[in-house]
């Protein structure tokens, strides 16, 4: 139903869903449930719902359709995806949306052997999570989570309230119970914002600017845990500091590869994992006559400059340089005068014993406010360095990751792009490069991917970049596809930027009157705006019609003491020909022949769906779902497949949880007793102790590229752009649409957000929800409403460099006052969603997406 995976209680009365309520015993949400999930009864019973396969007929985007069997959609489906498989399997991009299935749909990608495959973090959460792995191993979303039990200052950046709602409203309650201090980052001041105890209403885009003041000011003051910036991170590493070096900003190593500290006793280099060494994080050692520095020092003396004091930052920002200098006085003080000490001993990654742990209760969180902009990466980074400096992550009261995160860079795949007729990719489609040797280009240097992730326009994209599928696909840039195949991804709508524009490339003929993209294949279970637009329907069920899977190889429901997934199971028979799509997904696979999916003699290997769930293993004696493995059930993470797992969720509540050991609970990627229960417990085959890297090496690496060194080198076009970009130490520039447009022409910031009773499109068949967003007015500041002597209910243009639409204005004063808002998801394309033409949803509800460019600068090859 949404990304929050809470568990219900389902009441049935006569076959039919009468009531629906919070399982109080779910790790989740223990019995909470928000709004969408009290109402979901409305969901499940849509008239928005799809009955049957069907098969366009008339224009696309008429929405004239004919029903057809399963059978016959099964054969159509098969006889497009087949032949593209044995000639050019990169003919098929095949992308999802908001399910919770990646894993399962990935490894069917890789199988076909498409390169072309990824889901909706590319434009959702990439920036963030490539920010937290790359520094930490580890980010916000669903990796980790505050300690809501011990933190005593907790700082919030761009949070809307409908991605992971019922854990952050009930952790907030925990803080507002214990007088613990909420400070809210934000442009709008609502939901979390507005029970904040103070609110800051930044300026959109200058998140990073106001960090890197708050680390000036801390450096500064001294305020910044220095033993375990030593102990934890690669603070001491010694950085090549000779800039006419073709090694220059990159680690001293010694002959194993190791990056080397300087010994402060012997003032000699060795390897950065020597036990009962104390590293200097200050001076200078020579080889061979090019000096080398290490890190600490060269961020000191990055950030200390006057380019980040707050007066420097105060305007662009919108925050005084005085309520600058007090927020970072304010997390010092809590940080270092109000430290926590757990009597509880624990054993290092290097053998060393320590008798108790220690706590700094200043906590973070973030997501898409800062992440969504172009300068999100850095800005995630910026914030990871400030909790770091303060020794806030994985200690008590500060941020804890969840298991199967902590998880450093390089355990993660690579990017895979090798393509071979007839066969399987190479490997994983996503994943994190290390250096442009990982980029996945061809020999010419052009993209293998049709969204161009992994390239020199976009190295670090983990996520991929569905946003950009349609528009390269139109374009034929880097070339034609074939066959476009989605599933649950509202691409003509609002999850498209430039949403105009993308309904027209989804209808464009060529010259002999042929559709660009030749064929589109979609499922959904419901007739959102994108069903208009296929060629092909798969028909989805409800979440209460299937079997689901919220695995550890995907997006699991972990807390940060305990390794936990779960399942949903069918408790109500379809009443319409649907299927589950990850069963119709494997029935597909069966039919292509595709490995993994059929037995020797090509008959099919798994029945369905949750076939799959019980009996695949992605490695020996690891699967979908760690709980209750082994034939006896008593397996915990790892164990052969149990034929009654199902069975023994279905008993247990829906879900299976296991605590991690006390000793294991805080410092886990250092914490001996931790990296040993994560092995045991099939998160990882070995242990992965490693460092927090406040200064990334694979950015430099692309810097030297950039700079004239190695083999890969980027276009001429992009040197600049990745030298000024890509440093290794977090930094921040304007996002770039501002550094394109006139701001006297252009003036202010246009965002959207999501209401916390609506989760993308899917909400809006919901009839209650509908009378509380069944419109959404432009929220202006009370500037901006004065000055154009507006009135409430009064309607005015919205114009940006892209578009302009009409829309009904608000004042509010909790804003900005160089922002305009509105709530996401809520306008709709007229005939979508079963809506009656004269819906108020269609007619007065309006999506900001149409004013809104996909491209950066605008050119015509879909890029």
């Amino acid at each position: 139903m949404c990304a929050c995976r809470c568990g219900i209680n389902v009441h049935m009365k006569d076959g039919k869903v009468k009531y629906i309520e919070g399982n109080k015993n779910h790790p989740v949400n223990k019995g909470v449930l928000c709004a969408k999930g009290s109402a979901g009864i409305m969901q499940h019973y849509s008239p928005a719902r799809l009955k049957a396969p069907m098969k366009r007929v008339g224009e696309r985007g008429s929405g004239e359709f004919e029903t057809i069997s399963w059978e016959e959609a099964f054969e159509i489906a098969t006889n497009l995806l087949a032949p593209i498989r044995e000639k050019a399997p990169e003919k098929l991009a095949f992308f999802t949306g908001r399910d919770q299935s990646q894993s399962m749909t990935g490894w069917w990608a890789q199988a076909y052997g498409t390169p072309n495959y990824a889901a909706h973090g590319g434009f959702c959460s990439v920036n963030m999570a490539t920010a937290g792995i790359y520094t930490m191993g580890g980010a916000f979303w669903e990796f980790g989570a505050p300690d809501w039990e011990r933190a005593k200052l907790f700082m919030i950046f761009g949070v809307a309230e409908d991605h992971d709602s019922n854990p952050i409203k009930m952790g907030l309650g925990r803080l507002k119970e214990r007088g613990a201090k909420i400070i809210g980052v934000n442009p709008i001041r609502s939901g979390y914002n507005a029970i904040a105890d103070e609110w800051v209403g930044i300026t959109p885009g200058t998140d990073g600017l106001f960090i890197l003041a708050l680390i000036h000011e801390l450096l500064k003051a001294g305020k910044v845990d220095l033993e375990y910036l030593q102990r934890y991170t690669n603070a001491p590493y010694l950085v090549n500091s000779d800039p006419k070096s073709p090694e220059y900003g990159l680690f001293l190593r010694d002959k194993k590869d190791k990056p080397l500290v300087l010994d402060r006793k012997t003032g000699k280099p060795v390897a950065f994992d020597k036990p009962n060494v104390k590293a200097d994080m200050a001076g200078t050692y020579k080889l061979k006559g090019i000096a080398h520095r290490p890190v600490f020092q060269i961020l000191a003396e990055k950030y200390l400059t006057d380019a980040h004091t707050p007066e420097a930052v105060a305007e662009q920002c919108g925050i005084s340089a005085e309520r600058i200098k007090r927020i970072a006085a304010e997390l010092a003080h809590v940080a270092f005068e109000e430290e926590i000490t757990i009597d509880q001993p624990w054993t290092d990654w290097k053998g060393e014993k320590h008798n108790k742990m220690i706590g700094r209760p200043v906590a973070f969180h973030a997501m898409r406010g800062i992440s969504a902009h172009s300068n999100g990466f850095q800005t995630c980074r910026a914030l990871h360095l400030l909790q770091i400096l303060l020794g806030s992550v994985e200690v008590p009261g500060g941020f804890r990751f969840k298991p199967t995160y902590p998880k450093p860079v390089e355990a993660h795949p690579k990017p895979h792009c090798a393509v071979t007729p007839g066969a399987p990719l190479n490997g994983p489609h996503l994943g994190y490069v290390l250096g442009p040797e990982d980029l996945c280009l061809a020999d010419d240097g052009s993209a293998v991917r049709i969204d161009k992730a992994f390239t020199w326009e976009n190295p670090m994209s983990a996520h991929g970049l569905m946003h950009m599928v349609i528009s390269n696909a139109h374009a034929g840039d880097p070339y034609k596809i074939d066959t476009l195949f989605m599933y649950m991804a509202n691409m003509s709508w609002n999850s498209s930027m430039n949403s105009t524009k993308v309904m027209d490339m989804l209808t464009d003929k060529d010259a002999q009157g042929n559709y660009v993209i030749p064929n589109i294949i979609y499922s959904d279970a419901y007739s959102s705006e994108m069903v208009a637009f296929a060629d092909l329907i798969l028909p989805d069920t409800t979440y209460l019609e299937r079997h689901d899977c919220i695995s550890l190889l995907d997006r699991p429901i972990c807390e940060a003491d305990a390794l936990a997934d779960s399942i949903r199971w069918p408790v109500v028979e379809p009443d319409r020909d649907v299927r589950c799509f990850q069963s119709v997904l494997i029935e597909l696979g069966a039919r292509l022949g595709l490995p993994g999916m059929v037995n020797a003699d090509g008959s099919a290997k798994f029945e369905d769906y949750a076939d799959y769930i019980q009996n695949h293993e992605r490695r020996p004696g690891v699967g979908p779902l760690a709980g209750f493995r082994g034939k006896d059930g008593k397996g915990k993470g790892r164990g052969e497949p149990n034929p009654n797992q199902i069975q023994a969720y279905i008993d247990n509540g829906g879900y299976w949880i296991d605590h991690i050991p006390e000793e294991a609970a805080f410092f886990k990627p250092w914490n001996k007793a931790y990296q040993d229960w994560a092995v045991e417990r099939g998160i990882y085959d070995s242990p992965q102790p490693y460092l927090f890297q406040l200064y990334v090496e694979p950015l430099r690496k692309f810097q030297l590229a950039a700079e004239g060194h190695g083999d890969v080198q980027p276009p001429e076009n992009l040197r600049q752009q990745i030298k000024d970009t890509m440093d290794p130490l977090p930094i921040w520039y304007k996002p770039f649409e501002e550094e394109m447009v006139d701001l006297e022409e252009f003036p202010l910031h246009a965002l959207t957000q999501r209401p916390a009773a609506m989760y993308h499109s899917w909400g809006s068949q919901n009839a209650w929800l509908r009378q509380i967003h069944g419109t959404n007015p432009l929220y202006v500041s009370g500037d901006i409403f004065a000055a154009h002597n507006f009135k409430d209910g009064d309607w005015a243009w919205l114009t940006s460099r892209h578009g302009k639409i009409k829309v009904p204005v608000v004042k509010m004063d909790a804003l900005n006052a160089k922002t305009v808002w509105t709530w996401n998801a809520i306008g709709k394309r007229s005939g979508a969603w079963a809506l009656d033409e004269r819906a108020p949803e269609a007619q007065k509800g309006f999506l900001l997406n149409h004013l809104i460019s996909e491209l950066l600068p605008p050119k015509e090859d879909g890029m």
